[in-house]
Formats: C-alpha cells, sequence, structure tokens
C-alpha cells in the first residue's frame, strides 16, 4: 500500500480544525495531484503525508508503516523513503547546489561520510545526473544565493530525485517558475515518477497544470475532501464549487476558465532550453 487514510484529521493546539476526518487510499505507482484555493489544507495534508505532522485522529499509513507506532530509528528509516518538495526549499544561501542536492541522501549515508560530503562532495556525478534533465549540470557548483527562485525549486526537485524515494510529495513545486518552465517540469516530474514506479502527490493552485498532468485529481476544501476522480471526469461544476467562496465570489477569477483537456499519454511538454 503506498497511502491509506481512514478517518484522519489533525487539529492544531489552538483549537483550529486543519483537517477534518479523510478517508483516503492512494496505490503505488499512482500520480495525484491536490487542488484547492489557499487554506484548504493541502498544505497540512502534505504535512501530515511527509510525517512531518502526526495525525489528531484516526489513523496514516505510508508505505505499509503507522508512523504514530515507529519509534525512532524506524521513524527515520520511513522518512528515507519519502521525499518532500518544498515550495521554497529550505537552501542556505551560502551552500553550494551540488552540497543542497547530496543532502537528499544524508539520512541514507553514515554520520562520518555525511561530514566529509559537506567538505568535499563525495558524489559529483550522482549530483550532475540529478540535475541534468532539470537544465540545471551547469550550476552544479553556484550558490544557492546566486540562483533565481524558479531554479531554487528545481534544485530542490533534483535533491529529492537524488535521495530516490519511494513517496515523492510535491508542495507547489512550479509556484516560481514561468508557465512553459512549470508545464515541463511537471511533465519531467510525472515522466520520471511513472518510468521508476514512484507514488507522487503534489498540491497545485494552477488547475490546467493539474489537469494537465495528473491522472488523478482531489478537490480540497476546509479540510476536507470535495471530490476524489480521474481528471478527465473533472467538471466545470465540480471547480465552481471548489473555489467557491461567499464573501469573494465577485472577485475570484473563474476557475472553469482553466479547464483544459489533459495531454494524451506518453505526450511531453516542449523542452526548456
Amino acid at each position: 500500500m503506498g497511502i491509506r487514510l481512514d478517518g484522519a484529521s489533525l487539529t492544531h493546539p489552538g483549537g483550529f480544525t486543519a483537517l477534518h476526518p479523510l478517508n483516503l487510499a492512494i496505490q503505488p505507482g499512482e500520480r495525484v495531484a491536490i487542488i484547492g484555493s489557499s487554506g484548504a489544507g493541502k498544505t497540512t495534508l502534505l504535512r501530515l503525508l511527509s510525517t512531518g505532522l502526526l495525525a489528531s485522529s484516526g489513523s496514516v499509513q505510508l508505505l505499509d508503516a503507522n508512523p504514530a507506532q515507529l519509534s525512532g530509528g524506524a521513524l527515520r528509516r520511513l522518512r528515507t523513503r519519502i521525499g518532500l518538495i518544498h515550495q521554497s526549499p529550505p537552501l542556505p544561501p551560502r551552500q553550494r547546489v551540488i552540497t543542497a542536492v547530496l543532502a537528499g541522501r544524508l539520512g541514507q549515508w553514515s554520520l562520518a561520510r555525511s561530514l566529509l560530503s559537506l567538505c568535499y562532495p563525495l558524489d559529483i556525478s550522482g549530483a550532475r545526473t540529478a540535475l541534468e534533465p532539470l537544465d540545471l549540470s551547469e550550476k552544479l557548483f553556484a550558490r544557492c544565493d546566486q540562483l533565481s527562485g524558479g531554479q531554487l525549486q528545481r534544485v530542490g526537485i533534483a535533491r529529492v530525485l537524488y535521495q530516490g524515494a519511494d513517496l515523492l510529495l510535491a508542495d507547489e513545486p512550479v509556484s516560481a517558475m514561468d508557465p512553459l518552465l512549470a508545464d515541463h517540469t511537471l511533465a519531467l516530474l510525472n515522466r520520471l515518477a511513472q518510468e521508476h514506479g514512484k507514488t507522487l502527490v503534489a498540491s497545485l493552485h494552477a488547475v490546467d497544470l493539474a489537469l494537465r498532468h495528473f491522472p488523478r485529481i482531489i478537490g480540497l476544501r476546509n479540510g476536507e475532501i470535495l471530490f476524489d476522480r480521474e481528471a478527465a471526469q473533472v467538471t466545470p461544476e465540480d471547480l465552481r464549487e471548489l473555489y467557491s467562496n461567499e464573501g469573494l465570489a465577485e472577485t475570484l477569477p473563474d476557475p472553469v476558465s482553466t479547464l483544459v483537456t489533459p495531454r494524451p499519454s506518453g505526450q511531453s511538454a516542449p523542452r526548456c532550453l
């Protein structure tokens, strides 16, 4: 089993319920996009799936393990199998790109090897291989503070690809990229996940990108699943209900305008040079 939530909810210490009881199953190798307006609970759900948060009630099964029942060592081993792509990757400004990418395997290496790699990168070719499909191999020894926001997001993706995780979680992974680059990057991420049998779950604000690249769409609103269906089955009515807000109804753009026909399987986005 890839992911299974049985009545899993999350309530913050102040009493705010970010996620109401959710029932959800994602099979190994599935590629799923989570869409919804800001504050819907998308990032919270991904943090739950990354073991960054534990459910307040119900159960969470990730890669045949319940994080709440694992000891410290077992939890760390589970986390090495889960890769989280952040919207704003937590990369130190003075860190080199190669060091940032190699950090993807720090949890799998011994302490001695990890410390040595921080001083002298131990797998230059591996880091370059992870960066090449993202058109960043020439930035291998650049400092992170020399990169644009979109380049930093791609470095974060390369780090997770280098990690070799079984479960890939992406929180708005292309929000800092221009439309063409975002399309290319999501096509690449989906292709690599499909080729290697990885489970991919991504939260996206851009409905058109979600429908174009992901076979399955989950609509999240106010911490609840509004719909869960194949991309081809998502209707304009689904999107209107998902993004409707009585207080903002007249000022929000019509999400139906972003409804597009999903790209046929196997057809990739144009490559960015």
